[in-house]
């Protein structure tokens, strides 16, 4: 018997639902720029842009012979119908502050792909599988929320830089798991 599961988990700093499924995916080589963010504005908000992302999980399993075997892929995506900026009040240092959020996304695909790599699943596959992604979901929602704190939204500069470091620092960190 063969299983499929599909997890489509989001990442929205700043909620604005709209239905539409295109997505750019996570890659070292492709930077936002502004024309990625398609969404309305929401003009009343206490920031001037916001980056819907998130990460895309499926896995399957099947036991047989009671030897338990999962299959899964894992990738971070940028949603550019979700993700919005009010063009007369950014700048190149917010743009760089939006991709950020991105990068958080893809440092969390790669930890998910880490703790699933090699491990031994028990015949309670689905539940192992679940928590797995619980503990690395809630370390990437309490990190969104912890960047812009620290970084009131991109205005502390200084917390800024110490944010672009240390994103850096985990994507490389967790190169193996790309």
């Amino acid at each position: 018997m063969k299983l499929l599961f599909a997890f489509l988990i989001f990442l929205v700093t700043h909620p604005h639902p709209q239905n539409n499924s295109e997505k750019i995916t996570w890659s070292e080589s492709y930077k936002l720029s502004w024309n990625d963010f398609r969404g309305k504005p929401i003009r009343s908000a206490s920031f001037v842009a916001t980056t819907n992302s998130g990460i895309s999980f499926q896995y399957s399993y099947s036991i047989k012979n009671n030897k338990v075997s999962v299959d899964y892929s894992v990738s971070s995506f940028f949603e550019p119908n979700n993700s919005w900026y009010i063009p007369e009040k950014v700048n190149d240092h917010i743009l760089k502050h939006e991709q950020l959020h991105f990068d958080i996304s893809e440092v969390h695909a790669r930890m998910l792909k880490k703790n699933l790599e090699g491990k031994q699943f028990s015949k309670r596959v689905q539940s192992e599988i679940e928590k797995i992604y619980r503990e690395v979901e809630q370390k990437r929602r309490a990190m969104q929320t912890r960047f812009d704190a620290e970084t009131d939204h991109s205005r502390n500069e200084k917390q800024e830089l110490y944010w672009r470091k240390y994103i850096a620092q985990l994507l490389a960190e967790y190169e193996h798991w790309k």
